[in-house]
């Protein structure tokens, strides 16, 4: 029914949860992605360069189960301050430009481990 789904090439979960959750075969539910590289390392202080790098770890979540960024039908995006929102539409706008998923962005008072920007999202499979 539901499986995990874990990759060398995203950060390991800072807790008690998995990287992602498949359903079925049908819908992958990605757990918050915050801009560490897979070697547990912030990827640096600008905004674009975390936007990037949390990006690049759910890319590297899909692509564990065969799936590329084209699967994905939500996104939901976590900022620290909005006034960084055009940045990061910036840098989205580069990996999302063909089939760009449903989306949502709302600033938050604080994320794990003090990002600036935190993603998850919801992929669907290839039939």
């Amino acid at each position: 029914m539901k499986k995990s789904v874990f990759t060398e090439n995203a950060p390991k979960p800072i807790g008690p949860y998995s990287q992602a959750i498949a359903v079925q075969g049908k819908l992958m539910y990605i757990s918050g992605q915050i801009p560490y590289t897979p070697a547990g390392e912030l990827a640096g202080e600008a905004i674009e360069v975390q936007t990037e790098q949390c990006i690049l770890n759910l890319k590297a979540i899909l692509e564990q189960e065969g799936l590329t960024l084209d699967n994905m039908v939500k996104v939901n995006i976590y900022l620290k301050d909005m006034g960084d929102f055009a940045k990061v539409n910036e840098v989205y706008g580069k990996y999302f430009s063909e089939s760009k998923p449903a989306r949502a962005a709302v600033e938050v008072a604080r994320l794990p481990l003090d990002v600036n920007i935190e993603m998850e999202g919801i992929a669907v499979y290839n039939d």
